[in-house]
């Protein structure tokens, strides 16, 4: 048999010549090998190991930085889910607030509008009623609500109020009743006709011209010779200030008249000597008895008032009231038979100038 790896032939040099080595010197060389690779490998691992070592540690610090921040953001994801939660609540709460403010405002606008629709029904039944009183009053038929001086004695003595101007029944004209007996002190005129009255084409023609502009502006010929005539003189008293005041107070519609107990104290916020009293009338300042009182707009002081001052105001008051219905389009007669109304009331002002008015009989 041949050998086919025949062992090399080693040779160690020694002293400068080779000389073959031995069987037991190559197994030597052979460990040594071995034993040094080995050392590599351990050092290979032992630096593999360091580096996989350095690489964890790198890994895990990333890991705790990644922690960190799902930290953070968990953080302000809650703090985001906080603010939210709040933001509706406080939308929730603030349109709850918003609905229940509109529905009391609601319910306040039903309420005033239902007020308002009662309060323009009440006037539509007072315009109606108004309307009713004015078209059915006439010159020859004169309606005795509208003109309480023709009631009957009897059914006289309550309040009325016409035209803004507040008075009693009982002498709201100058001319008492024609049927029954007079009292001494009135005086009793039969009422015209149409026979017996004349028609002044003067006085016909400014009323005429009046109507087509009608306004209480007294520049008018016919309201200026009214003033000058009936009104000035009616409404002339002693105490020539306080007629002033009171012939103001008819013109702006703001005089009250009303009745007073004869056991009531007088109500006096100016002196005595200005305001009268139950046995003293304030305007003429004469001794009279004094059933009535009259007040000039809001102003807090009372006047007492004489029958005969009362049927002096009352009568300028119904006339004035007659013209504001004229002005405003109630009065639905023909131009003559104003005229004869407007007549009438100025014949009122003329007899109560002259002292007659009518007393009361009940």
């Amino acid at each position: 048999m041949v050998d086919l790896d025949p062992e090399p032939d080693s040779r160690v040099e020694v002293g400068g010549q080779a000389r073959p080595t031995s069987g037991r010197d190559h197994g030597n060389l052979s460990r040594l090998r071995s034993s040094s690779l080995e050392i590599k490998e351990k050092e290979i691992r032992e630096k593999g190991s360091e580096i996989l070592r350095e690489q964890l540690d790198a890994a895990k610090k990333e890991l705790k930085l990644k922690d960190r921040e799902c930290e953070r953001l968990a953080q302000v994801r809650n703090q985001l889910e906080q603010e939210l939660e709040e933001l509706t609540a406080s939308l929730f709460e603030e349109a709850h607030k918003m609905v229940n403010e509109a529905n009391v405002k609601q319910a306040g606008a039903e309420k005033q509008l239902k007020e308002a629709q009662g309060k323009i029904d009440v006037l539509q039944a007072e315009v109606t009623a108004l309307k009713t009183l004015v078209l059915t009053s006439t010159p020859s038929s004169p309606n005795r609500q509208l003109h309480p001086q023709l009631q009957s004695p009897g059914t006289r003595g309550a309040h009325k109020h016409v035209g803004g101007h507040i008075r009693n029944k009982s002498a709201s004209g100058a001319f008492p009743p024609s049927s029954g007996k007079p009292e001494p002190s009135s005086v009793s005129i039969p009422h015209a006709t149409k026979e017996d009255r004349e028609m002044d084409s003067i006085l016909y023609a400014e009323f005429l011209t009046w109507k087509e502009k009608s306004s209480l502006d007294r520049s008018s010929a016919f309201l200026s010779r009214i003033y000058r005539e009936d009104i000035g003189p009616c409404l002339s008293f002693t105490r020539s200030e306080l007629s002033q005041l009171v012939q103001s107070a008819v013109e702006n519609n703001l005089l009250t008249i009303e009745p007073v107990a004869m056991s009531a104290l007088p109500m006096v916020k100016a002196s005595a000597v200005e305001c009268g009293g139950p046995k003293k009338c304030a305007l003429s300042g004469m001794s009279r008895l004094c059933r009535h009182r009259i007040k000039l707009g809001d102003k807090g002081s009372y006047y007492y008032i004489s029958p005969s001052s009362r049927a002096r105001i009352t009568a300028v008051c119904n006339f004035f009231t007659y013209i504001r219905y004229i002005q405003q389009g109630l009065v639905r007669h023909d131009a003559e038979q104003m005229f004869w109304e407007v007549m009438r009331l100025r014949r009122e002002m003329t007899v109560a100038k002259l002292g007659f008015y009518p007393t009361d009989q009940g």
